[in-house]
């Protein structure tokens, strides 16, 4: 049964406004329908309020397009429009938003860019942090080792669990908001100890130098695990962000690996035991070239090499991903038929300003949009599309309508946008 702290009851009583009134309704309720017995207190959020409707289906909802009321129906599931002073918890913004710059080759057009600009605008004055990206630990939200945190964003969610080593469940748009407005989380799933031990051994025997096969592992596994979570031992590389971020990425979307386990690197595996919590193992996988294999060919779902996409940043580019690319295209240029797009933050886009790598990108004819993502791209579903990101190819077609994508290394995709032509292999 749900026990209430003093602070709690009096938030669920009103004595602490009806905004934090409503919150914590919702968030009583959740915990209820999860089996939580009590909450944890948390000072770290992450939102996805852009994560609203089209343009039109609010005006149905709020003809007068009234922001307060827009977030009380849409981040806090109110039927009655509330209004939030300040934000409890240090939160920040995540990126299913439009880049201002390109609002017609993004859904929605103009309509929708302006009305994620009143949102972005909304979060600000409630006290939100507005990061807008997927990629929060690279641009100043980065919690600590058991920190209980509240965060959206399949791979952001990943990262924090198996890396950081905080604590977070796959929270949605409606807890992650009241989580902000009140300071409190259920505790539940992967706040507790004992939902954090591993429980499969999954032995790799490939290199894993190219991040490719850092997405390709993460891919595959997901596939067979379901809820368990792997611990991954034999890794013959050091991974870096990029390729942290890739398996994350790639194992959250492929499936549903909240969390995972590298021995001797992630900060809760010193060892297989301890990753394991002294645990018999329910089993063990091999990834090998056969497993690679597998997962490469369900990640390309087309024949035709004629390119007319290629999407890069999912999730967000890193400064160093995008000195790799800028490198790349010095001096180049993109086929007339082909359009290159890469996506990442606002604070990495304004280094790269900085270094001179934005003007390589885009003396090449390539576009960096910030805040955004390339699944907000407006597409035409016969689209030859081209991405090194499992976790982009996975869902473009399903977000998209997408028929045809290619998933490759990055030197592929450079290469594909500089010929119009796909020529990559495993």
């Amino acid at each position: 049964m749900l026990k209430l702290k003093a602070d709690e009851l009096a938030m669920l009583e009103g004595k602490q406004g009806k905004a934090t009134q409503k919150a914590m309704e919702l968030l009583v309720k959740y915990a209820e329908g999860l089996g939580a017995e009590d909450f944890v207190n948390t000072n770290n959020v992450t939102i996805i309020p852009g994560s609203v409707p089209d343009v039109k289906i609010v005006r149905q909802v709020v003809p007068s397009m009234d922001i307060d009321e827009i977030a009380s129906r849409f981040l806090l599931d109110s039927d009655e429009r509330v209004v939030v002073d300040k934000v409890k918890a240090f939160t920040t913004t995540n990126a299913t938003w439009r880049d201002q710059d390109y609002p017609d080759i993004q859904k929605g057009s103009r309509d929708h860019c302006n009305l994620l600009q009143q949102l972005a605008e909304y979060c600000k004055r409630v006290g939100m942090i507005h990061l807008a990206t997927c990629t929060p630990y690279q641009v100043g939200n980065i919690p600590v080792r058991g920190e209980h945190i509240a965060w959206t964003e399949s791979s952001a969610i990943a990262y924090s669990n198996s890396v950081i080593g905080s604590r977070t469940n796959i929270e949605g748009l409606h807890s992650t908001f009241a989580a902000a407005i009140t300071g409190k989380i259920p505790k539940w799933g992967l706040h507790l100890d004992e939902n954090r031990y591993g429980s499969v051994l999954i032995d790799v025997q490939v290199d894993m130098a190219n991040l490719r096969e850092w997405y390709l592992l993460g891919y595959y596994v997901a596939s067979k695990v379901g809820l368990d979570l792997p611990i991954y031992q034999n890794i013959n590389d050091r991974p870096d962000l990029t390729k942290l971020m890739a398996l994350c990425a790639a194992g959250i979307s492929g499936g549903s690996i909240v969390m995972h386990h590298l021995v001797g690197i992630t900060p809760e595996a010193p060892t297989v035991e301890t990753a394991s919590g002294g645990r018999k193992l329910k089993y063990e996988l091999c990834f090998g070239e056969a497993e690679r294999r597998e997962a490469y060919e369900k990640l390309n779902r087309t024949k035709k090499d004629d390119v007319e996409i290629v999407a890069l940043g999912c999730p967000h580019c890193t400064l160093e991903y995008l000195r790799k690319i800028a490198e790349m295209l010095d001096g180049k240029k993109i086929n007339g038929n082909t359009k290159l797009y890469l996506t990442t933050n606002s604070m990495i886009k304004a280094m790269a300003d900085i270094q001179g790598y934005t003007n390589s990108i885009e003396s090449a004819g390539g576009v960096i949009m910030q805040d955004s993502c390339c699944l907000e791209l407006a597409l035409d579903p016969d689209t030859v599309f081209v991405t090194n990101s499992a976790k982009m190819a996975h869902y473009a077609p399903g977000a998209t309508g997408l028929k045809n994508t290619w998933f490759g290394t990055l030197e592929e995709c450079i290469d594909a946008a500089l010929t119009g032509k796909w020529r990559g292999e495993l």
